[in-house]
């Protein structure tokens, strides 16, 4: 464009509404979004290249496809993209990615994300579901003192299609979305989610079949260090994992009101995690019970990434390798 041109544009500009603004801003990121996505995909690849198949890194250039530089690994001969193995892999429409990093970052709806990014609802599901399965998959070390305690979630059969099959439970209605338990604890209405922080901060988390030594045990033997100090409430559960373990551990009566041992023992913590993890997922109406490892992550990820409402945060985070290379 002619500089006398652009003089002429940008009076033109000065004349426009606010709404009228917000349209050329959502033009303007559109149509820079995909280079800028893809310039932060590429330099995340570039600063630790790997081959997705075989974790070689002598690699070289192998052209270029899809607006994406393409290698071939030295080693086992395959050709890939900084994509490849990520849940990020094929899928389309690069210059909405960043605006929908920012749909996670404030917690929209998949209608609102959707209305956000300019795609179809069912694309914003989808994408939601692909953006969140690396930082949902991520699991932290635990260390020093750890807190552990479950809390509930009402179960949800939301988006199941078993009562238009006619295949329901007998004698189960559809609830309310985002409706309350009968009952507070383990039941069928609800089902529990182990969570974990230590003190510096770092957390995991796992949806459990059910509250027993096993259960307790799968979920927290991968993550609690072998010298760290386990802090819960008086279940049998967490007793028998650290004796198994070698760990020391600290119960909590609660139930009897106690709250602090000792001035360093407690579950406050990992509490109060609790608390803002339920106030944050009330937005949601309730979650799918299959999805709810989904958004355990997304709450994780919200609280230790560095500049959360950054929208290439959330980009980056679902462009890490899947623990195995089908990201379909």
């Amino acid at each position: 464009m002619r500089e006398a041109d652009f003089e002429v544009l940008l009076r033109l500009v000065e004349r426009l509404s606010d709404e009228q603004r917000g349209a050329l801003g959502r033009a303007l990121a559109s149509a820079s979004g995909e280079p800028e996505a893809v310039r932060l995909l590429e330099e995340a690849f570039a600063a630790a290249p790997r081959c997705p198949h075989c974790a070689a890194t002598k690699l070289q250039r192998w052209g270029q496809a899809s607006g994406l530089r393409r290698y071939r690994c030295k080693g086992c001969h395959k050709s890939f993209n900084a994509l490849t193995g990520t849940s990020l892999a094929r899928l389309r429409k690069k210059a909405c990615w960043l605006r929908y990093g920012e749909a996670l970052a404030t917690g929209m709806s998949l209608a609102k994300a959707a209305a956000h990014c300019g795609v179809h609802l069912t694309t914003s599901f989808r994408w939601r579901h692909r953006f969140l399965r690396a930082p949902a998959a991520t699991r932290e070390a635990l260390g020093g003192v750890v807190e552990a305690d479950e809390t509930f979630f009402r179960r949800s059969h939301k988006g199941s299609r078993r009562w238009r099959r006619g295949d329901a439970p007998p004698g189960r209605r559809p609830h309310r979305r985002g409706q309350r338990a009968g009952k507070r604890g383990l039941s069928a209405e609800q089902v529990p989610a182990l969570i974990a922080r230590d003190r510096a901060g770092h957390t995991a988390d796992a949806v459990l079949p059910d509250l027993g030594a096993a259960a307790i045990g799968a979920a927290l033997g991968p993550v609690v260090a072998g010298d760290a100090v386990l802090c819960s409430d008086g279940a049998k559960a967490y007793a028998t994992f650290a004796a198994e373990r070698g760990i020391r551990h600290e119960p909590i009566n609660v139930a009897a009101g106690v709250r602090v041992r000792d001035g360093a023992f407690h579950i406050q913590n990992v509490n109060a995690y609790h608390g803002r993890l339920k106030g944050w997922m009330g937005r949601f109406n309730g979650v799918a019970t299959r999805y709810l490892p989904t958004y355990l992550g997304w709450r994780r990820t919200l609280e230790r990434a560095p500049e959360p409402s950054v929208a290439k945060t959330w980009l980056l985070a679902a462009a890490r390798p899947l623990p195995t290379s089908n990201a379909n």
